[in-house]
C-alpha cells in the first residue's frame, strides 16, 4: 500500500501585511488607523507571533508585497525563530507607501529582474530562505524561452534552494502542467507550485492533483477568496454560512477546511492581516475529517471570477 501524504498544513502568507494597500474585502476595518511601515512591521511580528503559538511554521512573503521580507527578515532575527521560509521574484512593488497610486506591483520576469530581486531577498532573508518562486508564471512570461535564466535559476537549486512557482488567472492550469514540465539539464526545474484554489474558483483542482501525483509541493492561496469567503462577504444565507454558523466557527474557517482537505494539498495560507483572522483561519484545522472534498463549491465561471477580482481596488 503506498503511503498516505501528510495532511496539509496551515501556512501565513503576508501579502497584505507587508505594503499599505491591498486587495481585500474590509481592509479599512482591519487597518482602521497608521499604516506607517513600523506600524506594519509590528503588525506582522505580532502575526507572526501568533503563528508561532498556533503551530503554523510556513511563511510566505514575495519582494512585491511591500516590505514583507524586512520585516519577516527582523523578525526572525529578533526571536530566533527558524520557520520555512517561501519567497518570491518577478513582481516590483512600485506604490511608494501610498494607497491612491494606479499601479501597486509591475511585473518583469526577465533575467536582470531575477538577479536584481535575488540578491535583494538574499539580503534580508538570505541563511533562511529555502523556497524561491517565480510569481506568478503565465503563458506571456519570457522565461518559459530564456534557457539561460533557467540554468541560472538551476544554480541555486544546486546551492540547496528549491523552486517554485506561483500561478493566478483563468489559465491557472496551463501554467501548472506547463510549468512543472519544465526541465533543466534533465531534471525538474521546479518542485513547488503555489495556485488560487476557493470554493468560488476550483478549476486548477485537476492540474493541482496532477502536480502532488508527480511530487510536486502544492500551495494553495487565496482560500478565502480575498475576503468573499468570510462572514464579511459571504451571503448569509448560502449553505456554506448555514453551515459554519452550526459548527461554531467563521465563514473562512469552513472555507479554508475545504481547501486542506483536498487530497492533493500541502499547505493554505491565510492572508490574516490581524491576529484575530488568523486565529478564526487556524480553526480550519479541526473540521478538515468533517468535510468533504467537493462540499459547498460554488464555482464560478473562471473567466468572470478573475474579472471581478480585478476590480475589487486596492484598500
Amino acid at each position: 500500500m503506498p503511503t498516505p501524504p501528510p495532511p496539509a498544513r496551515l501556512g501565513l502568507g503576508l501579502a497584505a501585511a507587508g505594503r499599505p494597500a491591498y486587495l481585500t474585502l474590509g481592509r479599512d476595518v482591519d487597518l482602521p488607523g497608521d499604516r506607517s511601515p513600523a506600524a506594519l512591521q509590528a503588525r506582522t511580528h505580532a502575526l507572526l507571533d501568533a503563528a508561532t503559538a498556533l503551530g503554523v511554521e510556513y511563511v510566505d512573503t514575495a519582494r512585491s508585497y511591500g516590505r514583507a521580507e524586512e520585516f519577516l527578515g527582523s523578525w526572525v532575527r529578533e526571536t530566533g525563530q527558524t520557520p520555512f521560509v517561501a519567497s518570491k521574484w518577478g513582481y516590483r512593488y512600485v506604490g511608494d507607501w501610498r494607497r491612491d497610486v494606479d499601479v501597486h506591483e509591475v511585473k518583469d520576469h526577465g533575467a536582470a529582474a531575477y538577479e536584481a530581486q535575488l540578491a535583494e531577498t538574499t539580503a534580508l532573508l538570505g541563511p533562511w530562505l529555502r523556497l524561491y518562486q517565480v510569481h506568478s508564471l503565465t503563458a506571456d512570461s519570457p522565461l518559459w524561452d530564456d534557457r539561460p535564466l533557467q540554468q541560472r535559476m538551476a544554480r541555486l537549486r544546486a546551492d540547496g534552494v528549491e523552486l517554485g512557482f506561483s500561478t493566478s488567472g483563468p489559465a491557472q492550469a496551463d501554467a501548472v502542467r506547463r510549468g512543472l514540465a519544465l526541465t533543466v539539464d534533465g531534471a525538474p526545474l521546479f518542485t513547488s507550485v503555489q495556485s488560487t484554489w476557493n470554493l468560488l474558483e476550483p478549476s486548477a483542482g485537476p492540474a493541482l492533483a496532477e502536480a502532488a501525483a508527480a511530487g510536486a509541493r502544492v500551495v494553495v492561496k487565496e482560500g478565502v477568496a480575498n475576503g468573499r469567503l468570510t462572514d464579511r462577504g459571504a451571503d448569509p444565507g448560502s449553505g456554506l454560512a448555514r453551515a459554519a454558523r452550526e459548527r461554531g466557527v467563521g465563514v473562512d474557517a469552513l472555507a479554508l477546511a475545504c481547501a486542506l482537505a483536498q487530497p492533493w494539498c500541502s499547505v493554505v495560507l491565510s492572508g490574516a492581516v490581524t491576529v484575530a483572522q488568523l486565529e478564526s483561519n487556524a480553526a480550519a484545522r479541526d473540521l478538515v475529517a468533517g468535510v468533504g472534498p467537493e462540499e459547498w463549491l460554488q464555482p464560478e465561471e473562471p473567466a468572470a471570477y478573475w474579472s471581478a477580482r480585478s476590480r475589487m481596488g486596492w484598500g
